[in-house]
């Protein structure tokens, strides 16, 4: 099984920012932001896109989730 960088977009307290987190798929990296962040909201979850995420950053927020 290999890992693949997925970036999930939460809502927390009203501001919007992305993570990225390593998981073996979409419900997983969503599963681990929302341990990390109780109260956020998840708005999407996709692969990380080297080239669109250059293109056009997010602001991010720190979660200490490490790859199992």
């Amino acid at each position: 099984m290999t890992n693949n960088k997925f970036t999930v977009g939460i809502r927390v307290d009203g501001a919007r920012h992305s993570v990225t987190v390593m998981a073996e798929d979409a419900l997983v990296a969503a599963l681990k932001v929302k341990l990390e962040q109780p109260a956020a909201s998840i708005n999407f979850v996709r692969r990380c896109n080297r080239r669109g995420d250059l293109r056009h950053p997010h602001d991010a927020i720190a979660v200490a989730v490490q790859p199992q």
